[in-house]
């Protein structure tokens, strides 16, 4: 397969696809829970449970798409349609006016994001040599948010410029951002559609002809034990929803909480790809614990946090920490799973992690609501110590 810096075509053009998918869903996605404060007035236990429903959502679909890719052995149309869905959804916030309408744009939304995840990652894994994984998914989480940079800026930019000054979201800005989320998502699609090609599953078909397994047999135990770990860290993990709530609950304005984005997916762009690449020459699991450690103090101190400035290190360290382990984890699964069940095992992986989503979104809405708006950090930091230590005490 040709290679474009260094790169497989594949994994080249799917990290541009990502890019324009997440350029446009930090103009729109990103600030939803934002327009449901604002705007519409809704309370936190709500903007849980959409979120929670949400990711549950595109969790379910993850295993079975993974599933189905390895079924089939074709991974390209669970991708296009994945992108495809949210781009004709997403034009339709203009007219939402309730949280009900919110929440079956932002249920198809993650209905496209659950049958591409998997299929995507594999695809990924199956156009690179073993000794490259790290690298490719370094780069895929790389390109990935340096969209979501240049979406932050641009919405900020629209926000000052549309709302003359008043630090929340009104109703005009935020429709002026779901105008220029538009086209990016377009122009993702259609790369995809025409410049990615389809990469049959090095495995034997034979491989492929048993039914749908939740009983986990046929995986390594260390694989199994690694999802086990990251539902404990989830349930810490609640949407980054509540992380933006509690930059504005201690005083930035709209405009700062959009270059606070921009910031956040700059840093993890920079550190995606060294780390990918870095854990091709040491054990990935360094990383991951790393990051988890950090992930640790930043939920700390975002409970802490009464100042401006707390909030912009912490996101910023924020940023470091997805930037060191989201790809290194991808690139663990690999490590530990057969080609034939890749794509089964990628949908399991993200399975893991969104059963988790759900009550963890809708406890974090519930403490800040009853036990104010720091509890569900300190909660989320206590669990994030409690997973590493279980992490490194395994595969050490």
């Amino acid at each position: 397969m040709k290679k474009i810096w260094g790169l497989p075509r594949n994994v080249f053009i799917l990290g541009w696809v990502s890019f324009f998918n997440d350029l446009s869903s930090e103009i729109v996605i990103r600030t939803l829970p934002l327009f449901l404060s604002n705007i519409l007035g809704v309370k936190t236990s709500v903007i849980g449970l959409i979120e929670g429903i949400a990711d549950t959502t595109a969790t379910l679909l993850k295993f079975l798409a993974g599933y189905l890719s390895d079924r089939i052995r074709r991974r390209k149309p669970w991708v296009v349609a994945g992108y495809l869905i949210p781009a004709l959804s997403r034009p339709f916030l203009y007219f939402a006016s309730s949280w009900l309408w919110v929440l079956g744009i932002r249920f198809l939304d993650r209905v496209g994001k659950g049958i591409r995840t998997a299929p995507r990652d594999a695809l990924i894994a199956d156009s690179v040599a073993p000794e490259e994984r790290g690298q490719a998914f370094g780069f895929h989480r790389a390109i990935d948010p340096f969209g979501a940079v240049l979406g932050a800026t641009l919405a900020a930019l629209l926000v000052y410029w549309s709302q003359q000054g008043q630090v929340q979201l009104t109703l005009t800005g935020y429709r002026y951002l779901v105008l220029a989320a538009i086209i990016p998502v377009f122009i993702g699609t259609i790369l995809l559609i025409f410049f990615v090609k389809e990469v049959e599953p090095k495995a034997e078909k034979s491989a492929l002809k048993q039914g749908l397994d939740w009983s986990l047999s046929g995986f390594d135990w260390r694989f199994k034990v690694f999802l086990l770990i990251n539902i404990l860290f989830t349930l810490g993990n609640s949407s980054d929803a509540f992380l933006l709530l509690r930059a504005q609950n201690v005083g930035l304005s709209v405009v700062q909480i959009f270059f606070l984005l921009a910031l956040f997916n700059l840093l993890t762009t920079a550190v995606a790809w060294p780390a990918g690449k870095l854990s091709d020459r040491i054990p990935r699991i360094y990383l991951i614990v790393g990051g988890w450690l950090v992930y640790a103090v930043v939920y700390l101190g975002f409970a802490i946090a009464d100042s401006s400035w707390q909030v912009w290190f912490f996101y910023a360290l924020y940023g470091v920490y997805y930037g060191a382990t989201e790809g290194v984890a991808k690139a663990l699964v690999a490590d530990l799973v057969p080609a034939e069940k890749r794509g089964t095992a990628y949908g399991l992986y993200n399975f893991s992690l969104g059963i988790s989503l759900l009550p963890a979104s809708l406890l974090a809405g519930w403490l800040w609501q009853w036990a104010g708006p720091a509890a569900p950090f300190y909660f989320g930091s206590g669990l994030a110590l409690l997973a590493t230590a279980g992490l490194w005490y395994v595969f050490r």
